[in-house]
């Protein structure tokens, strides 16, 4: 397993690399220094086309894998469990960058007004064991970021973390047992638990359909994965996508019949945070910053505030930020802010100065028949026998 875990993230640190060096292009645009970095993406890009090729054998022994693991899950040779309460999986089948963390807020939001929430993630690169449930004394260490990222802000639910998936829900019933449905973070490929519904995504750019599998490629598994899906979600669209290029991208993912396709945007806030207070969009634009990232696919949040006055930094996803980095970032923000993704946010506070360190939150925005997929969540979970 340790060495999966080290094939699926060899396509990522590329990513990082990519795009750190895509921001020093901006930011140097009108820098002798922008034709040697342009000289070196090429380079990259073809070397890395290159290797990819030569690793396709590795990519068919990886789908044999996970294709007959999926077979014993579908043919009841690996067990699954199922509960009582609704259980809603988000997930990918691509390594990451689809947006899972807006889409659960989104979720939540939906949710949380009716029934008893509860939250379940892995809690990826936390430095505790086993099922943490929550609580006041809680930070991103104990968490994870995305899980903490989830109390801070929704404190009518509850959040908690467990590789274990089975275990986690059965500790939530067992704990608070009028919990109402559990949506599962991050759960596509966690087969072991049989959630109720399946929610897909897939990033507008980057389509499972045009993708290959590990490690060619940036799939955890084949692309018949998506029929386990009773929803796919294509995210991080331009807000302006026509009906037409819809439907163009519908007809690529080839969705069952019982399949219902969604388009979603990114909304940037229109201002951002800090602990003392808050920034509107135009002065942080205006600001001499630092933007930090240590997300999956950084461009986006680079792009967006990205000018002749602003240096990016960008991290490995789920970056753990070491005392030298701290240090680093304290000495650069003197005469500078730093404004950085909501996630990074949770694993910079306190170790950086109120007054310096700013997040900028997103939100995830349907294109076009919200109100249907509403309705087909709250539907799926209003049925459950125990919320009827």
């Amino acid at each position: 397993m340790k060495n999966v875990l080290q094939i699926q993230m060899f396509p990522l640190k590329f990513y990082i690399f990519y795009y750190s060096h895509t921001c020093l292009l901006l930011s140097s645009y009108n820098n002798v220094k922008t034709v040697i970095w342009r000289y070196k993406l090429k380079l990259y890009i073809s070397t890395m086309k290159f290797l990819r090729k030569i690793l396709l054998p590795f990519s068919v022994i990886y789908w044999f894998v996970t294709f007959i693991r999926n077979m014993f899950y579908n043919n009841g040779i690996f067990k699954q469990y199922s509960f009582s309460v609704p259980v809603i999986a988000i997930g990918n089948l691509s390594t990451g960058g689809t947006g899972k963390t807006p889409q659960a807020e989104y979720l939540i939001r939906l949710l949380s007004s009716q029934y008893k929430v509860a939250t379940l993630s892995r809690g990826y690169k936390r430095k505790s064991d086993g099922f943490v449930l929550a609580d006041a004394v809680s930070n991103a260490e104990i968490l994870g970021d995305e899980p903490y990222q989830f109390y801070s802000k929704f404190p009518n639910i509850h959040v908690a973390v467990d590789a274990n998936r089975k275990n986690g829900i059965e500790q939530i019933l067992e704990l608070l047992p009028y919990t109402q449905v559990v949506i599962l973070d991050d759960a596509y490929q966690h087969r072991r638990v049989k959630a109720g519904f399946y929610i897909l995504l897939t990033a507008y750019g980057d389509l499972y359909a045009d993708d290959f599998i590990l490690p060619a490629g940036n799939l955890r598994e084949g692309r018949s994965g998506a029929k386990r899906a009773n929803v796919i979600v294509v995210t991080k669209c331009p807000p302006d996508l026509s009906e037409a290029e819809q439907q163009i991208i519908t007809k690529k993912l080839k969705p069952q019949v019982n399949q219902k396709v969604y388009f979603t945007s990114i909304a940037y806030d229109a201002a951002v945070y800090s602990a003392n207070g808050q920034m509107n969009i135009q002065q942080a634009m205006a600001a001499d910053k630092i933007l930090v990232a240590g997300i999956a696919k950084p461009k986006p949040f680079f792009d967006y505030l990205q000018g002749a006055n602003a240096e990016c930094k960008a991290y490995p996803d789920h970056h753990d930020f070491t005392d030298a980095e701290i240090t680093e970032l304290k000495k650069l923000s003197q005469t500078k802010i730093i404004i950085t993704t909501e996630k990074d946010y949770m694993r910079l506070k306190g170790k950086l100065a109120d007054d310096k360190l700013f997040y900028l939150p997103i939100k995830s925005n349907f294109l076009s028949v919200a109100d249907d997929f509403n309705k087909t969540i709250t539907n799926y979970v209003g049925q459950s026998t125990a919320n009827r």
